[in-house]
């Protein structure tokens, strides 16, 4: 977004007076904007993006249909409406429904949008499997054909090596159904799997989980005495990666937990949390674009007063940290999975705390319970564990003892 000269002397001013931007690495940390910009009604989509060698220009803050229930048609026509030409949705959201109403919603509207949606693909998983899940989506999209197609929550390198998937993108591309190819992740392993999907030139779109709490160079800015930037996820390298093999990059679980609540009495001037923590993403020029949740119209509007910049704006940090430090010792992230040794009895951890996030944060125990449930037996051990060997096994301090087995008894 462009800026005056006088308000670019002011950022530079308020950068020099923090001092906060020392050893941070070049390209990752956004300048400082005018706070008065992002409190402007922005309502509508500001920037599409080109999505690496796809050549699909996206609007840079996008659909996520997780929550997306039956019936919510409108809420899909108001984000058209508002320039947002990007729906991402999976064939597990509710049940199916969120396919079913995005269907329903853009019947009639396939030239002015690209859809996104996702299947799990198991390690032994067959391609006629694969195109089933695939063709049944499309019956509940109304359309023949999909933009991007992800294999869903990767993290197991061995659902990677499975030959089925990619006999079946080359038949599915060939035959008209999908026209790129992509993989989600957000849970453990993530890094190791985007590594190995990079390096075999195997995906056309990434999906990632990427929030400023997963981000070294924001906590080089005020942390000292520990070393988080070894212990972070590796997630700007493969960032980079990708950008430099024109793989596009979609960032998800943008807002580190998502609880907006706890930041209202510190916004000013109009401008959210939300809008700052999105910005922070699209700082990143690794990052093409995003998607989140979006559940009604008011956070509609909210969201898309973060949508043209790639710059953060005055006070923006002070507003990430502040949630830093009041949500950084109840938060799992994810894809860090330092925990995942821990356990004798391979309770995915991780993964068990994302579906606690989902309840506890996002409030969606409908999530959380049908996310808990592709666990299988979950943290079923944690209840009658007598070693609590997990104990002290997370890097940023969370009790995962204390967390485990009640997340299995409210969920499971």
């Amino acid at each position: 977004m462009k800026k005056s000269d006088d308000t670019e002397k002011l950022g530079r001013r308020e950068l020099l007076r923090r001092g906060a931007l020392a050893g941070v690495a070049a390209g990752l940390l956004p300048l400082i904007g005018d706070r008065a910009a992002a409190a402007e009604p922005q309502t509508t989509v500001k920037r599409y993006v080109p999505l690496g060698r796809t050549g699909l220009r996206i609007s840079d803050i996008s659909f996520g249909s997780s929550r997306l229930d039956a019936g919510e048609e409108n809420l899909v026509l108001d984000a058209l409406d508002r320039g947002i030409n990007y729906f991402d949705t999976a064939e597990s959201y509710r049940g199916g429904d969120s396919e079913t109403t995005i269907g329903n919603a853009l019947r009639g509207k396939r030239d002015k949008v690209f859809l996104a949606s996702k299947t799990h693909t198991g390690a032994s998983e067959t391609r006629e499997s694969m195109m089933r899940s695939l063709e049944a989506s499309l019956s509940r999209l109304q359309t023949d054909y999909v933009d991007v197609y992800f294999t869903h929550a990767v993290n197991d390198v061995g659902r990677l090596r499975n030959p089925e998937w990619h006999a079946f993108v080359e038949d599915a591309k060939k035959q008209g159904k999908i026209r790129f190819s992509g993989i989600s992740g957000h849970a453990g392993r993530l890094i190791q799997c985007l590594d190995y999907a990079l390096d075999r030139d195997m995906v056309d779109v990434l999906l990632v989980a990427y929030n400023f709490g997963q981000d070294p160079a924001f906590y080089e800015r005020f942390t000292q005495g520990f070393d988080f930037i070894a212990r972070q996820p590796d997630l700007p390298r493969v960032l980079e990666k990708a950008k430099t093999k024109n793989v596009g990059v979609i960032a998800m679980k943008t807002l580190m937990g998502a609880r907006l609540n706890d930041m209202r009495p510190f916004e000013k001037d109009g401008a959210t949390y939300a809008q700052a923590a999105f910005r922070w993403v699209l700082s990143n020029p690794d990052v093409h674009a995003l998607i989140i949740s979006m559940t009604d119209s008011g956070v509609i509007r909210e969201f898309l007063g973060a949508s043209g910049w790639t710059t953060a704006a005055r006070g923006d940090f002070e507003l990430l940290k502040g949630y830093a430090r009041m949500n950084g010792a109840s938060y799992c992230r994810h894809a860090c999975n330092d925990c995942e040794s821990a356990c004798p009895y391979g309770v995915p951890i991780a993964d068990v705390l994302r579906t606690r996030m989902y309840a506890r944060d996002y409030r969606d125990e409908k999530l959380a319970r049908s996310e808990y449930a592709a666990l299988g037996d979950g943290a079923a051990a944690c209840l009658t564990c007598p070693t609590q060997a997990c104990a002290g096994s997370c890097t940023y301090g969370l009790p995962v003892e204390k967390l485990t087995g009640p997340t299995h008894r409210m969920l499971g």
